[in-house]
Formats: structure tokens, C-alpha cells, sequence
């Protein structure tokens, strides 16, 4: 995308080590980055790709995105995957307001949960601190006093290879040490008790987990139908035991049993992409047992690998699930009503098997991104799916090559067959709209026959 010129900036001066310059330190430590994966300038207007925790974010005329509640403990935009390992991600931020000395704005790295991170941070002290964040455990591991102020813009670049960490603040390095907290993570920019404008956000890569462009070849589901499940979709929509209102996200490692509980009260029910999800999964994380109501946000945020079974969404607003990171994701059971765009998003790598599942009063079942920031090679088998006023069950991008596998799927009061099993797209970068260029079987992206297709 192109690219605004950015405002002069005058350099700081920070003293480094013994027989090391500036100059050389730079063209050491960029060389190993060169292959850029990832860049927003914000000048769509849209926080798209993003994932928001906290404060009060919008997207100004001039491109550039803003936390405004300075009120906030803790604001947060998370992009990238959860598999990125060794890059550099850098980024400009504009402090607007400190409401104390140890209030921040700033960039994060290997972001492997919404509280564990890399952090290079502008405190309102003055100071710039690279930290390795762990909940409220805070490590600085090194630091510089810059005299920061507000309404001034800094470049702050953080590079992780292996256990080294290093921030940089307007191409001078203020910190470097060794810290095994986190081996991957998500980008992020950040905020604590303070307000602050960032732009020109770019992840480089050296190889550390990140595909570039064009999207790498992953190996697609096998050309065998897999064995039947025995269990088939729901006929109808459970009695919530109970009803809880969620005023945050919940997060979830390991394995959480909702009970059929009813959990609601996130976002506004709309269509916005800066909702909160109501559920956050871990990599290796199961969500069972639960009934999201209305409104329900950003729905189901899948981090890595994830299993979601016998989940309900009542009214699914802007998402169902969005998978994120990870290369495998299993929907089992459940049913999804009431989703005037799609149900299952998917924004990360590999495949996600969706079976004995149903779906009524929705646009698409399944889409694979068609212009995220980064793009992959997508897949998804559906089997044993019901569906009932559907526009389409799944939407994928040949050009990269992903694949939709179908078997026993049902389409229930559709007499002239209006609904499209596979649609194809051709995806493009972020900021355009990928462009719809056929539907229907074809032995290569869109894998079914008319027996896999009942009527009802």
C-alpha cells in the first residue's frame, strides 16, 4: 500500500557502548530483517486485522489511530500470529496525554497472551524502558532517560531473535538483554494511563514463523471423505441453564465448561470489527458447553490451535469465531443464527474442520480472509452441516490456492436452490476488496458432488 511521507524527526543522542556506533549497530541488527510480512498505515480508515482489548480506539482522518480513554488500565491492538518467532516490528507513537509518571504509551512484541509480552514503552517519567511484561509482573531490561514528551512523534522498533531482546527509539538502540519469557507472539500497540496516536506500523522477518508474500503451499486436507460421525446436527436451539453478563473479555487456557450457560453483553451488537471478543482463546485451548447470547461482540477469538464444541451463538452480530494463529481448528456441534455477514472467520494459517454443526438466517458459514495483512493458503472440510437460510456455505480464495471440502451437507427450505456451496474469490493485499470470480464444484479448490448435497 502507499505509503505517507513521514514528518521530519529531530534524533535523539544516547550514548552506546564502547567502539560501537550508531551507523553500525543499525546496519548490523536490520540485515538480519529484510523481508517485510506485515504493515498498516491506517489511511483505510479501518482497524481490520486488528484485535482490540480495551480503550477507546478510532481511526482519525489523517490515518492515524488513536486511544483516546486515558482512563484505561490497560489498552491494547493485537495483530500478527501467534507462531511469529524472530522479527522486528517497528511503529510510530505520539504520547498524547501521562496520567502519571508510571503511565505509557507504546509497542509490543511476541505478544503470547493479552498480558504477556515484549513491551518498549514511553513512560510519563520521560524515560523509554524495554520490558518483559507478565501480568502485573513487570522486568525492565533496560532503559533510557529521553526527556519524552506529548504530542511529539517517536519511532520505537523492537527486534527479538532467540531469547535476545532489543528496543530502539527513532533508530538508536536504548536497550538489549536476554529474556526467555516469551518465544512468540503477536504485535501490539499499547497503552496504560494514557492516551496516544500510532502509524506506519511494519513487522520484518527473518524466517522466524512469518510467511511472506506469496502465501506458502500447506498441505490440504486429505482427498478421502473421513470417516461419518454418528452424531447428527441439532435439531434445535438448547434452554440456557442460566444467564451471566460479561462486562470483558474471558480468557481461556486449557479447557472451559460454560455448563450451557448463557454469556452476553459485549459490543453492540453490530457489525463493527473493533469489538471485543466475548471468549479469547489460548493456543491448545477448548471452549464446550456454551450459549452466547446478544450481544456478544467480536464472538470467539481462536489465538493458535482450538476445539469449540457444542457452542451456540443465539445472535452472532459481527463473527461467530475468528481463527487467528495455528494451523488446525475444530468446530463440533453447536449452531450459529442471525449473522447478516459470516460465521467462521478465518484470518490464520491451515485448516478448520466445522461437522455436525447448523446454521439458519446467515450470509456465509465460512470465509477464508481475502485481504488480511498477512495471507495464507486456506482450508475447510465441513461435514454433517445443516443450514437454513444461507446465502453461502463457504467463500475461498483460489488464487492462493484454498481449498472448501464438502460431505452430508443439508440445505433445508431452499425449493429453487439459491444457496452457493463454494464461492471463489480472488484475494488481495489489505486496504482492497477481493473480487468474486465463480462458484460451484471443480475437483481442485471446491471438492464436492451432487450426492454430498441433500434438499429439504
Amino acid at each position: 500500500m502507499q505509503k505517507r511521507r513521514l514528518p521530519g524527526r529531530r534524533p535523539l543522542l544516547l550514548a552506546l557502548g564502547a567502539g560501537v556506533t550508531a551507523a553500525a549497530l543499525t546496519a548490523s541488527m536490520t540485515s538480519a530483517f529484510a523481508a517485510t510480512v506485515f504493515s498498516d498505515d491506517f489511511t483505510d480508515g479501518n482497524t481490520s486485522g486488528w484485535s482490540k482489548s480495551g480503550g477507546t480506539w478510532t481511526v482519525d482522518g489523517s490515518g492515524v489511530l488513536n486511544q483516546s480513554n486515558a482512563g484505561s488500565e490497560l489498552a491494547r491492538q493485537f495483530a500478527g500470529q501467534t507462531s511469529w518467532t524472530d522479527y522486528s516490528v517497528q511503529a510510530r507513537v505520539r504520547p498524547a496525554s501521562f496520567g502519571s509518571s508510571s503511565a505509557l504509551v507504546g509497542l509490543a512484541a511476541r505478544s503470547a497472551s493479552s498480558t504477556k509480552m515484549y513491551r518498549l514503552a514511553l513512560l510519563g517519567s520521560g524515560r523509554a524502558e524495554l520490558q518483559a511484561v507478565n501480568g502485573s509482573s513487570v522486568t525492565a531490561i533496560g532503559s533510557a532517560a529521553l526527556g519524552v514528551g506529548t504530542g511529539t512523534w517517536y519511532t520505537l522498533r523492537i527486534e527479538t531473535s532467540g531469547s535476545t531482546i532489543r528496543g530502539f527509539v527513532n533508530g538508536t538502540q536504548i536497550a538489549s538483554g536476554s529474556n526467555s519469557l516469551a518465544g512468540a507472539g503477536r504485535i501490539g500497540l499499547v497503552t496504560a494511563y494514557a492516551s496516544g496516536g500510532f502509524d506506519d506500523v511494519t513487522v520484518d522477518s527473518s524466517g522466524g514463523g512469518t510467511p511472506t508474500t506469496p502465501p506458502p503451499t500447506t498441505t490440504p486436507p486429505p482427498t478421502t471423505t473421513p470417516p461419518p460421525t454418528t452424531t447428527p446436527p441439532p435439531a434445535g436451539w438448547p434452554t440456557p441453564t442460566s444467564s451471566q453478563k460479561v462486562d470483558a473479555t474471558i480468557t481461556v487456557s486449557g479447557s472451559f465448561d460454560g455448563g450451557l450457560k448463557r454469556y452476553y453483553g459485549i459490543g453492540d451488537g453490530g457489525q463493527s470489527e473493533s469489538q471485543d471478543p466475548m471468549f479469547e482463546l489460548a493456543a491448545g485451548a477448548t471452549l464446550r458447553n456454551v450459549i452466547i447470547g446478544a450481544p456478544a461482540g467480536d464472538g470467539v477469538h481462536c489465538e493458535g490451535n482450538c476445539t469449540l464444541i457444542n457452542v451456540w451463538w443465539e445472535d452472532v452480530g459481527e463473527d461467530a469465531a475468528t481463527f487467528r494463529g495455528g494451523t488446525t481448528y475444530t468446530v463440533d456441534g453447536g449452531g450459529a443464527r442471525s449473522a447478516s455477514d459470516k460465521v467462521f472467520q478465518h484470518n490464520g494459517s491451515g485448516t478448520v474442520h466445522i461437522k455436525n454443526f447448523r446454521a439458519e438466517n446467515v450470509g456465509k458459514l465460512y470465509r477464508a480472509c481475502g485481504n488480511c495483512s498477512t495471507s495464507y493458503q486456506r482450508h475447510v472440510v465441513l461435514d454433517n452441516v445443516t443450514v437454513r437460510n444461507t446465502d453461502a456455505i463457504a467463500g475461498i480464495n483460489t488464487n492462493w490456492g484454498d481449498t472448501a471440502r464438502f460431505s452430508r451437507i443439508t440445505i433445508v427450505g431452499d425449493p429453487d436452490r439459491e444457496t452457493s456451496i463454494c464461492v471463489k474469490y480472488k484475494g488481495v493485499p489489505k486496504g482492497s476488496e477481493p473480487t468474486e470470480i465463480g462458484e460451484g464444484a471443480d475437483g481442485v479448490n471446491c471438492l464436492y458432488s451432487s450426492s454430498d448435497i441433500t434438499y429439504q
